[in-house]
């Protein structure tokens, strides 16, 4: 399977907070802002920001007298024993945290062994996740999710993946045409959302952004209910803007 990676914000932020954890890592003893910023290159602005990220989620903590050392969250991910279920846990509370910044129900997903799988969610009672109706492995060509996944693919592997699975109509918005979807997969840039606006079910819309780690295709994604459309773009934006965390313990 061939993939047409393009490189996103989240990506360099990721790659950007790669070099802060190497650079923490390398310092047993603490390290401060100013040598990072000397040792990474990075802006004293750009620097603060990731810093906080990289707090709340757990990878760096700060001692007394203001130095940064490896936090808890980067010792359990770097550790052989326990690693996946400590990654599991950790995207799990990032997931949490986005659902309540966004205010919708958020989905992991990935593209495995031909097939579209959500790995992850995070719902809760005003945020409820999309019923599967029909089997999100059979109808990548009406989700976000779906969309998102092949997009990231080369032109070759989208058509295989079609051939597999029929493009059945689930709603009157539903894109049947092969050729039609396939010239808007390819048109479409790596930095705007792919968007559901109800053509996998009446009265839900969703967005989902690219995670790409390494050779693995993967998304995030959210699911509204129709009355809810207009808070749809500015949630997919927030949601990009908010993803170096999961693509960061992905590739960590």
């Amino acid at each position: 399977m061939a993939l047409k990676h393009e490189p996103t914000a989240p990506y360099h932020s990721a790659q950007d907070a790669l070099r802060v954890l190497e650079t923490v890592a390398r310092h047993t003893s603490g390290v401060t802002d100013t040598e990072l910023a000397r040792h990474t290159g990075l802006e004293p602005e750009r620097l603060t920001t990731l810093l906080r990220m990289l707090r709340r989620e757990g990878y760096v903590e700060q001692t007394t007298d203001g130095a940064y050392v490896t936090g808890d969250a980067l010792t359990k991910l770097g550790s052989t024993e326990g690693r996946e279920q400590a990654l599991r846990e950790q995207l799990q509370r990032t997931l949490d945290r986005l659902r309540d910044s966004v205010g919708a129900a958020v989905y992991l997903s990935r593209y495995v062994d031909g097939e579209v799988r959500i790995s992850q969610y995070a719902d809760g009672p005003t945020t409820p996740v999309v019923h599967e109706w029909v089997d999100f492995r059979s109808s990548a060509h009406a989700t976000a999710i779906g969309k998102s996944l092949l997009g990231q693919l080369d032109h070759n592997s989208r058509r295989e993946h079609l051939s597999r699975h029929r493009m059945a109509r689930l709603t009157s918005r539903t894109i049947t045409n092969d050729k039609l979807l396939l010239s808007r997969l390819e048109t479409q840039p790596p930095t705007v959302p792919h968007l559901d606006l109800q053509e996998y079910a009446v009265g839900t819309v969703c967005a989902a952004v690219p995670i790409t780690a390494g050779s693995a295709v993967g998304c995030l994604a959210l699911s509204l209910p129709v009355e809810h459309a207009h808070r749809l773009r500015q949630a997919a934006d927030t949601l990009n803007r908010s993803a170096t965390p999961l693509l960061l313990s992905l590739t960590i």
